[in-house]
């Protein structure tokens, strides 16, 4: 066993006004913040509810091009300066968050698409780009791109890349890091590289693209992404399925793949509290029958009858197998009806319970009946709601640790890591782990050695101070 390499710093230079000058000599003065407390709050923090996960930046710098970025990092080398890059800010693991202070590196004027090669069906993007936007331009030439994350509309493509970020489609389409052929990355001593481009098939050298991907922004910086599309179907079919308990919803789905023959595009589910949470929210009705949960399966295709075929059988599986009711939602509106109730269960949580923790457990699809009821057991043990929802057909569980209206701050502040404790060993005893698409970023790293063994944590770790030997790239994340 060798010795853990040490990326722990406590040797960070403060931001000079000299320094100040220099980042406005290459990005511009009016992309430079710098001491104002109130235009820097809102760089400090990403959707981790908590002040405990944030912390102001020194200064947000706002770069519009690679070079520019590779500048900023040249400067930050010389004079050991932490730089956090960022996109929307849409996280859920304080992977964005300054917390050494230093520069935040916004990339939200790197907002371009700037080709769409249909002849070779890629796209290629600036990071900043809002993912929702990246489709809603493919959809007049018939092709979209097919990892698809949930929070599309708020998301940048450049924070979906650095956490490999997984979604709906999942199931049948795979998540984001399938799409990416192609990076250009600043490293964190300010060089451009490029990796890969609009070649499907590449095998020279170490794939240094997929090392990227999910690295969450701690190996370097994306300036241009280089993303695979496919043929968008012609055609799309939801059926929102109420089971009355979780075990009925859960049994169904390998069977869908396995009797049935089909694979959905999609396969999300929602407990009881989520979808009451939702419902609430939307001000939605479904079934005046107790639901004790739902699944929301879509399939897609180009021959309408075969589609029609496939949701029948579906349908009458979920049926068989103790289903209450079966919706069928085929044109737009009632798609949306069906899709935004799965799409606002966390808002749904976060308006009744805005003290809360998300989660984003993984674990083999066939033990997801075998852990919701141990997670059940701890909310009781607790005195919490945690509602669960998420990717029933690749394993992907979002569990909200949230504090009753009753419950003291203060309480609430001292069991919560407790709670979050239990709930990642009871994940990792079912063959789990501990995040399947949010990543460790600040929140989580402290149970990594929970999640994976020494000589594993070792290796990453020599590899990020192979790429970052000043340790300024996005330091305290993902390592204790």
């Amino acid at each position: 066993m060798h010795p853990e390499t040490n990326l722990q710093s406590t040797s960070y230079k403060p931001i000079s006004p000299a320094i100040i000058e220099q980042l406005q000599a290459i990005v511009g003065q009016k992309f430079v913040i710098y001491d104002d407390e109130e235009k820097l709050e809102p760089y400090s923090h990403d959707e981790v509810v908590g002040k405990k996960w944030a912390h102001l930046p020194d200064a947000v710098v706002k770069p519009r091009t690679a070079e520019e970025i590779a500048a900023i990092m040249q400067l930050a080398n010389r004079e050991r300066i932490p730089v956090t890059p960022r996109g929307a800010g849409s996280g859920l693991s304080g992977g964005a968050v300054p917390i050494y202070g230093g520069i935040l590196l916004s990339l939200e004027r790197m907002d371009k698409i700037l080709e769409i090669d249909k002849q070779n069906m890629v796209i290629v993007v600036e990071p900043g780009v809002i993912t929702n936007d990246i489709n809603n331009q493919l959809a007049t030439d018939g092709l979209f791109f097919a990892g698809y994350p949930m929070s599309v509309e708020s998301c940048f493509i450049g924070g979906n890349v650095a956490e490999n970020a997984g979604g709906g489609r999942a199931v049948k389409y795979g998540v984001t890091g399938r799409y990416i052929i192609g990076l250009e990355v600043v490293t964190p001593e300010g060089e451009i590289m490029q990796l890969g481009g609009k070649r499907v098939k590449d095998v020279v050298g170490y794939d240094l693209i997929h090392l990227m991907v999910g690295s969450e922004g701690t190996l370097g910086i994306f300036t241009k992404i280089y993303i695979k599309l496919l043929p968008l179907p012609a055609k799309k079919v939801d059926l929102l399925v109420l089971f009355p308990d979780i075990v009925a919803a859960i049994a169904i789905v390998p069977q869908i793949i396995t009797y049935g023959k089909i694979i959905p595009t999609a396969i999300e589910f929602m407990d009881a509290t989520a979808v009451e949470l939702a419902c609430r929210y939307l001000n939605e009705h479904f079934h005046s029958k107790k639901i004790g949960a739902m699944l929301l399966i879509e399939i897609d295709g180009n021959d309408e009858d075969q589609l029609e075929h496939e949701y029948e059988i579906i349908g009458n599986m979920c049926l068989e197998k103790g289903a209450i009711e079966v919706y069928v939602a085929d044109n737009h509106t009632t798609q949306e009806r069906v899709w935004a109730l799965r799409r606002n269960v966390p808002e749904g949580i976060q308006a009744f319970y805005p003290a809360k923790s998300s989660e984003d457990l993984v674990v083999p699809i066939a033990n997801i009946p075998v852990l919701l009821p141990q997670i059940a057991d701890l909310a009781k043990k607790y005195d919490l709601v945690i509602p669960c929802f998420g990717h029933a057909g690749d394993g992907n569980i979002h569990s909200t640790l949230a504090k009753k209206p009753e419950m003291p701050m203060d309480k609430w502040q001292e069991i919560q890591e407790q709670v979050r404790l239990e709930l990642y060993q009871m994940t990792l005893a079912l063959g789990g782990t501990i995040s399947g698409e949010h990543g460790i970023g600040n929140k989580r790293k402290q149970y990594l050695k929970m999640a994976l063994d020494p000589t594993s944590i070792e290796i990453m770790k020599r590899i990020k101070a192979a790429f970052d030997p000043q340790r300024i790239l996005n330091p305290g994340k993902i390592f204790e």
